[in-house]
Order: structure tokens, then sequence, then C-alpha cells
């Protein structure tokens, strides 16, 4: 049978005249004489569509578009009414009527109504099962988190995700920002559209420009092809740009127009291209005093930072590690083939007591790691990565983790010891003396080159 339509009117004779057309139409339609009647039915046969009369004895039918919003019924409803004015009508819309039509009815137009409603509802409904897929017990999406924090999280991204907002994250590299995006996109009505991450501190600046905008045939040296940015991609959906605020100035200055106008001009091109894309952003950077150092602009700032979604480390939601942990132990079975069931006491106290400083990746890292090397079905100690005892939270041991610098050290030699030692806390790992530096990764490794460092930590 095809797609299915509940009729609600009073008048016997109106009602099976519409189901008789509805039928011939194509539809699977069953019907109720009331409000009442309809809401038992409806419960078991789980309409596409809802026509109802409005004025019905009893139980009419403005009742039963309120009782269909409490039983979590999302079927659009169409009302009619032979007692058609604005007010009625109205009044039913903003109690969540789809659209109304008076008597007697106007063929053509409620055939269109109800292709409509099809597809709306279709879109509604879709919605619906996938904010409960992504929303599990204690997290949304791939973000897992029982903590206060996290659960505000959930709420903002819920709030925001269905609107056309920009949206700002902020947080230290590693906290999860492009999973809050991905949950932002997965549940706007934008998710049939293209989710396009670009990070802007990995792309080295000559070619940034190109990445976002795009080139024509001929732009420059190399450019062999016409090649769309990532605005173009990313049309009809999401676009992230990751670390936003190292983006040069004049980049900023472009990216800022393409918010104002909507369009955006490939390199070497003429003619604007208009594009329809949402834009969330990151940054592991404090934005205002990214402002105040210049490199990010203020007015770029506002522009983005229509709602802010601020992750916190996860040294500051220690309560969610052992729920992340029972998550990415089943996510590395899976990728694995491997059947580990737990982690022991102690090997959970060892990531509990552990400072995190390259947080959700780091715990992600190390997980994955005990899982390859597991060969039972319980990770122990042994199989975590060494974690140096200086990066506890407590910070308790007076050697490790400092860095002593004689007396009449110049400030690029201390600078240069800061990194090197640094390095070596972190087991050779950028990411993680990035974040404890407060550089950005790309910033890191033009000092490298600086102090000629880069070939010896190169990994």
């Amino acid at each position: 049978m095809g797609q299915k339509i509940f009729v609600v009117d009073d008048e016997e004779t109106s009602r099976q005249g519409l189901s008789t057309l509805l039928t011939k139409w194509g539809y699977e339609v069953q019907e109720a004489g009331d409000g009442e009647e309809a809401l038992n039915k409806i419960s078991q046969f789980h309409p596409d569509v809802v026509i109802t009369d409005l004025v019905m004895p009893g139980f009419n039918g403005l009742e039963l578009i309120q009782s269909l919003q409490k039983e979590l019924i999302y079927s659009p409803v169409i009302v009619l009414t032979g007692h058609g004015t604005i007010e009625t009508a109205v009044s039913a819309i903003k109690h969540g009527a789809y659209d109304y039509l008076t008597k007697p009815l106007d063929v053509p137009r409620l055939r269109i109504m109800i292709e409509k409603a099809l597809e709306m509802g279709a879109t509604q409904r879709e919605m619906v099962l996938l904010r409960k897929r992504l929303k599990g017990l204690w997290g949304l999406g791939k973000l897992v988190g029982k903590s206060k924090p996290m659960q505000e999280i959930y709420s903002l991204i819920e709030l925001a995700a269905p609107t056309p907002g920009r949206v700002l994250i902020l947080g230290e590299s590693g906290t999860g920002k492009e999973l809050v995006a991905q949950s932002l996109h997965e549940l706007s009505e934008r998710n049939k559209g293209p989710f396009i991450p670009v990070n802007c501190s990995a792309i080295p600046e000559s070619l940034l420009e190109s990445e976002i905008f795009g080139h024509e045939k001929g732009a420059f040296t190399g450019a062999l092809d016409r090649k769309p940015g990532c605005f173009e991609l990313a049309h009809g959906g999401t676009l992230f740009l990751d670390e936003v605020a190292e983006m040069s100035a004049s980049i900023q200055s472009k990216f800022l127009r393409i918010l104002q106008d909507s369009s955006v001009k490939r390199i070497g091109g003429t003619i604007p291209i208009q594009v329809d894309v949402r834009i969330v952003a990151a940054t592991n950077k404090d934005p205002l005093k990214a402002i105040q150092d210049g490199s990010l602009r203020e007015d770029l700032y506002y522009r983005l930072n229509v709602c802010t979604i601020h992750l916190p480390p996860l040294r500051e939601r220690i309560d969610d590690i052992p729920l992340l942990v029972k998550a990415l132990i089943e996510e590395f079975n899976s990728n694995y083939m491997r059947t580990i069931q737990s982690i022991d006491d102690e090997a959970l106290d060892c990531l509990i007591k552990h400072s995190w400083p390259g947080n959700v990746r780091e715990l992600r890292n190390a997980i994955e790691r005990a899982v390859m090397t597991c060969t039972s079905t319980v990770i122990t100690k042994e199989h975590l990565p060494e974690f140096p005892s200086g990066k506890h939270r407590a910070h308790t041991d007076e050697q490790e983790g400092t860095v002593q610098l004689p007396v009449g050290s110049t400030i690029e030699g201390a600078e240069r010891e800061l990194i090197l030692q640094t390095l070596k806390f972190n087991q050779n790992n950028k990411t993680q003396t990035a974040e404890i530096l407060g550089v950005s990764l790309k910033t890191l490794h033009n000092k490298l080159h600086r102090y000629g460092l880069h070939d010896a930590f190169e990994r």
C-alpha cells in the first residue's frame, strides 16, 4: 500500500467522500467520526498525514492536535473547516496544525498540500529518530559524559542545532570540538547536505586561501584545473572551520565579506558564486586575548559568536573517564575484532590520576594502544602507556615536570630550552606540548624550525 492518511470528520458523507478520493490517489486511508475515536486508532495506524475537521461535537480538531503532540505522534495535521476564518486557521496553526483548507474543498490544492505535508512529516520524523539515535544514556552522538558541564553542552547543542545561527566552539586541543560540530550538523535540517571540516592551523598559509575560496584554472603557478573551495563544497550543508584564529588577517577580511554577502569568488575568478552554508567555527585560544594580540579580527569574532559552546578539558570532568573508557573499548573492540570486557581498578585509577594535557584525544590514543596490546579480556596497567609521574593532577613530584635555567640565559635560549624539555616531558607528543605551552601546533612547528629542533623531533 501507499503512504497512510487518517481522515477525521463527524459528517459521514464528507468523510467517506474524502476517503474515496484519497484511496484513488493511492493512499492507504483510515477514518474516524470524532477526535477521541481518531486518537485511539491513530496510535495503531501510524499515519503519515492526518486530515481533520476543526469543528466537531465533543473532542474537536484543536483538541486532537494538542493530544497528538502530547502523545509524541509526529504526523502533520491538515485542518478542514466549513466555518473558516483567519482567526480559527491561525489558532489551529499556532497549536501545531500544518495548514488548513475551507470547505468545500479545492481538490487540486488539497493534493499539493498533502504532498508537501508528507515531505515535511518525513523530515520531522527522521529528525526525531536521529535525535533518539544520537542521544544515548550518557552522551550525544560520539560525545560521552554524564558530568554537569557535558549535560549543559548537550542542551546547548540541541537548542542551537535546528537554527541557522553560527556557532563558535571554544576549548583546548583534543576536547572534541569537531565532534560538537558534527552533532550540530547531524541534528540540523542540513544533515542531508555535506559536512566539510577545514583545519586552518594544519594547512600552510600559502594554500589556505585556495582551500577556502577555491581557484580558477591558471590563477597561479600550479593551478592546472579549476578547484571549488570549501564554501562551494559545503553548499547546502555545514562548514566547520577549526582553529579559525590561525587564519591570516587578509584571509579573515575576505572571509568576513563572504559572511556578509553569502557569496564567494574563486582566486582568479570574477563571478561571485552564491553559497548557502552554515558556519561552525572553533578555536583553542581565548578569543578576547586573540583579538588583543591581533590574531583574530574583532568584527569576525562577533560575526561568528552568535552562540558559544565552551568545551571543558578532561581534567575538569574526571568523573566522565570511566564512561569514556567504556565507550572507547567498545569502539576499538569493533575496529580490531577484540573481545575486551573491562579495565581493572588499578589501570582505571591510573587514568583518573593523569592530568590529560592532550584531553580526550590523548585518552583515546591510550585506550587504542591498550586494546591493541591486550591479549586477555581485561585491560591492566601494563597495557597503558607510561605516564610521567609529574603529569598527575596533584603534581606532587618536585623534580618531574620542571625546567631549570641558568642565570644569564637569553629569552630565545630560555624559550628553546622550554620547548626542548616540554617535548621530552611529553615523549615527543607535539600536540600535548603545544597545549601545555599555550600555542597552536602551527606555532610550535615554526619555533622548532627557528631553533633547529624540527629534525630532531620529527615524528
